[in-house]
């Protein structure tokens, strides 16, 4: 008998899936504790949450797991793919500014909230914030600011320009994990709450609402009982897609990088174009939106979105089992940091959805788009209606055209609070 923590990933996929099993079996319990327990935790947050907790007592050890890995390759380019199949470009359109607004309001809250959570904290704990040459603590906080407007590409990317020693890289791992997943935690929280919150900021939900509408009629309109050949129609269409979308995304950057000096020099801004990771997304969605001119759209009939959405969720569990609850406070201060950092990211944002009359949909995708990137984006647009989910990716990829320049902006500026 294995010895715990497991390892073995056929047990680990096992308890993920008993995970999800048991959370969607309690939220079908409209009565007594459950019905009242879901009324305030949404579903999602208990299928991140659980995991999480796998990991933190120890049951699970995600950090040979391959389990994420999977889920962000295969299974979240498929869910891309299924969700997009019916896509409504011109509704999609139709919803106007507001989105872009959002996001790059978060992107300045990103580069603003470093250097000032660096001054705050400077105030009680000079040392958290010090540091010289290569270990200068603002050099680190540089690979955070790159992973929270871009993505992984571009964390890499100032690890790159700043050289920040990688003898305390994994510091920096931990607190872009902690608190970029307690921040999912909380917009996920509030995705069961979007009603009450788009009362208070007094948002206009009706392009939203016209398009969740425009296509849950049509998906009742062309509803089937689903069949055994539906089913591999709909896996021939996810997964030969999923192949072309890494051959595609492979070979672009290769020719990107044999072509391009700016995407080959890790110093460069443009350098984060060079993630095949940006380019397999947006392959996989660009196929999907494709397939939405075809005849394959009927397969949304079959269930193609909800099977886009069981791969979400899956990968929605791997991400949660990367977060150890247990390691929050490990280093405080610059978990201190971290927290103070996200806040003044949220403020602004909450902020500017409040002048605006923003939807909370465009403020947690618009946030997810910068702190999340692709892996997370969709996830959180696909929880309020499936035939949202491209404006998530299509978000996160101005997050990662922005992300290195937005971070060396940041980098300069924390460099500068750290000297004061």
């Amino acid at each position: 008998m294995d010895q715990l923590p497991f390892t073995d990933d056929t047990v680990i996929f096992g308890l993920l899936c008993l995970c999800l099993g048991f959370v969607f079996y309690t939220s079908s319990i409209k009565t007594g504790f459950w019905g009242k327990f879901y009324n305030v935790v949404p579903t999602v947050l208990m299928c991140y949450l659980l995991p999480a907790i796998l990991a933190s007592v120890g049951i699970v050890d995600e950090s040979s797991s391959k389990t994420y890995s999977v889920a962000s390759q295969y299974l979240l380019p498929a869910a891309l793919i299924l969700m997009t199949l019916s896509v409504d470009l011109k509704a999609i359109l139709n919803l106007g500014s507001k989105a872009l607004i959002m996001f790059l309001t978060g992107t300045v809250g990103i580069i603003i909230g470093g250097p000032i959570a660096i001054l705050i904290v400077s105030i009680f704990s000079p040392e958290t914030v010090g540091g010289a040459g290569f270990d200068a603590v603002w050099r680190g906080l540089a690979t955070i600011a790159g992973s929270w407007i871009g993505g992984g590409a571009n964390q890499t990317a100032m690890l790159e320009v700043f050289k920040f020693n990688q003898d305390n890289y994994g510091g920096m791992v931990l607190i872009d994990i902690v608190v970029a997943n307690l921040w999912l935690a909380v917009i996920l929280f509030g995705v069961g709450k979007s009603q009450k919150i788009d009362k208070w900021l007094k948002a206009d939900t009706s392009s939203i609402e016209e398009l969740k509408q425009k296509v849950s009629t049509y998906t009742a309109k062309i509803a089937r009982v689903t069949t055994l050949q539906d089913f591999i129609m709909i896996l021939f269409y996810a997964f030969v897609g999923v192949g072309i979308s890494h051959f595609l995304g492979h070979h672009f950057v290769v020719f990107l990088q044999d072509n391009f000096e700016v995407i080959r020099d890790k110093d460069k801004i443009l350098s984060s174009l060079g993630s095949e990771f940006l380019w397999v997304v947006l392959f996989a969605t660009l196929i999907g939106i494709g397939l939405s001119f075809t005849k394959a759209k009927n397969y949304e009939g079959a269930g193609a979105s909800k099977l886009g959405g069981l791969f979400i969720y899956i990968l929605v569990a791997t991400i949660g089992m990367k977060m150890d609850l247990g390691k929050v406070m490990e280093n405080p201060g610059l978990i201190a940091i971290g927290l103070i950092w996200i806040s003044i990211h949220a403020l602004l944002m909450i902020l500017v959805a409040k002048l605006i009359k923003a939807p909370y949909f465009f403020l947690a995708v618009g946030s997810q788009a910068n702190v999340g990137g692709a892996a997370s984006a969709p996830v959180v647009a696909a929880e309020f209606h499936p035939s949202l989910t491209s404006v998530g990716i299509l978000l996160a990829v101005f997050g990662y055209v922005v992300g290195t320049a937005g971070a060396y902006l940041c980098a300069l500026l924390m460099e500068v609070a750290s000297k004061v």
